[in-house]
């Protein structure tokens, strides 16, 4: 399966998000949808700084279904700045002052320690407690009462508890990734938990289903559906799974990108020739072109601050990304070094810019500092694809191939420390990274 082509003359297949991923391979017969959703989680790679953390387990937690410590753990890990003091044989929780001597021995830094304990209602209560190891410093905890079905979720907050209180910076390990996988003839757009755990299908269709981005509210996602025998542009609610149509003009409309606000979508149409960058609100209307270009432009996103749109246009003779003013106007290239870059995704921060940059035929992943417009290739695979920042800017999640097997991961800025998501099998691509979730 070739992901990148050359940009064609088709308008349709000239659309890089769009004919990069539409073609999916790999087909899974449809009894093994559920495996995709149990990801395995390995890590691999060793920072320069990581933090040594015990996370002991949990009292209780062998009649829960879920095992709390070893989520919590892992999810830390990924992160990158944590590196796991073993904690196993440790009977303690969260009520009782431990013997921080001890950790001190085994090098740990930072311990945390609680209990899981089923309620009269069904529902199961979480309780942890945080402490210093060095400095012999109670941090603080949290209980939560969940249903079943939410303590991953639970273990997730426990991980943003002690990220936050151990670096200053909010985690991100209770937001959610979508991504789409084909199985057979069948298209899913999913929603997954930041670890890929706890997939659940928004959508499965006949017909391809590509360029899922999420809103600013972590409410709705955006995506580009060919039910209609045409690349058409939907919104849809994750609560209710209610949709709707955005863009379905003549020719292909595709890319979608959210505004900041949430309020106005950058798309990509080819209703007036060339595939071209155009606005338009989040509840549908007419379009407002961005600008004049005989190239073809698409993949746009904005930054943060909702000013500018980065982009993809071939108007210099080969695949290049460039910015433009939010409103409109004249372009300014932006990457400069190599031939071929597609597939920006900006920081959340505003500081990095990640993108994919064709190197002697293989398709990197790239990170580039937009103050000193220095860049860096992150990985050693070849055919990387679609990178999207977590939101709190610190890593970035992307879809390749790994010994020969499709997969998401997760990297550093650094490309240090690497995650691998994907699970048994499964053609899985186009990972959107949602926004921080309101609790």
């Amino acid at each position: 399966m070739t992901h990148h082509p050359i940009f064609p003359t088709s308008s349709v297949a000239a659309l890089p998000r769009l004919s990069r991923r539409h073609a999916l391979t790999a087909a899974l017969a449809s009894s093994a949808l559920p495996a995709l959703a149990q990801f395995r989680v390995e890590v691999s790679g060793v920072g320069l700084t990581q933090l040594p953390v015990a996370i002991a387990p949990f009292r209780g937690e062998n009649q829960s279904p879920q095992k709390i410590a070893a989520i919590v753990q892992a999810d830390l890990e990924r992160s990158g700045q944590f590196r796991g003091v073993d904690a196993s044989g440790t009977s303690m929780d969260e009520s009782m002052r431990p013997d921080l001597g001890q950790w001190r021995q085994k090098s740990a830094e930072a311990l945390a320690a609680g209990s899981i304990t089923r309620l009269a209602d069904g529902r199961f209560e979480v309780r942890f407690r945080l402490w210093d190891v060095v400095r012999g410093q109670d941090m603080g905890g949290q209980s939560y009462a969940v249903v079943t079905a939410d303590l991953r979720l639970a273990a997730h907050r426990v991980a943003d508890f002690i990220y936050e209180k151990l670096t200053g910076q909010p985690g991100i390990f209770s937001t959610r990734l979508a991504y789409v996988t084909k199985a057979g003839p069948r298209y899913s757009l999913w929603v997954a938990d930041a670890d890929g755990e706890n997939a659940q299908a928004a959508l499965s269709s006949p017909e391809p289903i590509i360029s899922p981005a999420w809103s600013p509210s972590g409410m709705q996602l955006a995506y580009v559906s060919f039910e209609s025998r045409k690349p058409v542009v939907y919104v849809h609610d994750i609560a209710t799974g209610r949709r709707r149509l955005i863009a379905n003009f003549r020719g292909s409309n595709s890319a979608p990108a959210w505004s900041p606000d949430g309020r106005t979508l950058a798309v990509t149409l080819s209703r007036d020739g060339n595939s071209q960058l155009y606005a338009i609100d989040a509840n549908g209307g007419e379009p407002r072109r961005l600008m004049q270009s005989a190239g073809i432009d698409t993949e746009p996103v904005y930054s943060s601050d909702g000013r500018s749109i980065y982009f993809v246009s071939d108007r210099g003779g080969a695949p290049q990304i460039y910015r433009v003013a939010a409103s409109g106007g004249s372009a300014d290239r932006v990457t400069f070094t190599g031939s071929y870059n597609i597939s920006p995704s900006v920081s959340p921060d505003g500081r990095w810019l990640a993108y994919i940059s064709r190197v002697g035929g293989a398709f990197k992943l790239h990170v580039m500092e937009l103050s000193s417009g220095n860049a860096t290739a992150i990985t050693d695979t070849s055919a990387d694809e679609n990178p999207s920042f977590a939101p709190n800017s610190r890593l970035i999640v992307y879809a390749t191939q790994q010994q020969g097997r499709e997969a998401l991961m997760t990297t550093t800025l650094d490309g240090k420390i690497k995650a691998r998501l994907a699970g048994q099998g499964g053609d899985i691509r186009e990972p959107d990274w949602g926004p921080f979730q309101k609790q």
